[in-house]
């Protein structure tokens, strides 16, 4: 699940640089040969204050570079749906949860959620913790840190959970594009590790 922040922070020049670095990140030919090898699914949320999340692009399975591309097209062309409201990081956690359960055929289930702010609405992210645990799901992040530097700390004790989480930084969101195509790989990789630990 691709976590994408549109709160009020974030504007429309950030917004698009995280579609378009999102995007390209995904037409990245190691990650797209690793999305494809592992025949994985996705699914894009576009999120931010109290009950204002929203998954835009449903699961969808990479079975070849054509369903990469359209899926990439997609994150580019889908509009964004809020633009001026708060930061609610458990509320997007939570609404993540009942989406995993529509494919339990993959063998891991990671929300990959971006982020320039800590969550100040709504429900707590580690209070999610323990669902998301029982779910099976790990959190991932990537941390845009233009705003709050110090932000990936709050992260990593507040926001990522589950086997192998971590969480990147990209120093601005001029950065994302570069840091996101690197985390994908990294979690690409970190899958194939955990699943064969040869």
């Amino acid at each position: 699940m691709l976590a994408v922040d549109v709160s009020g922070s974030v504007d429309p020049a950030e917004y698009r640089i995280q579609m378009d670095g999102l995007a390209a990140g995904l037409l990245d030919s190691a990650v797209s040969g690793a999305l494809v090898g592992g025949q994985s699914k996705l699914a894009l949320m576009q999120w931010t204050g109290t009950n204002r999340q929203e998954v835009v692009i449903g699961w969808t399975t990479m079975r070849d570079d054509a369903d990469v591309l359209a899926f990439a097209e997609k994150v580019t062309s889908t509009p964004r749906v809020w633009r001026n409201f708060s930061t609610a990081i458990g509320e997007a956690l939570q609404l993540s949860l009942p989406y995993f359960a529509q494919v339990p055929e993959c063998e891991r289930h990671v929300i990959d959620i971006s982020g320039d702010g800590p969550s100040n609405e709504g429900r707590l992210p580690n209070l999610v913790w323990p669902q998301l645990a029982a779910a099976g799901v790990t959190v991932n992040a990537l941390v845009i840190e233009a705003s709050l530097p110090g932000l990936t700390r709050y992260f990593e004790s507040d926001v990522i959970t589950g086997p192998g989480a971590f969480a990147a930084t990209a120093d601005t969101f001029e950065d994302y594009p570069r840091e996101i195509t690197r985390k994908l790989l990294r979690e690409l990789t970190k899958s194939v590790a955990l699943l064969d630990p040869r």
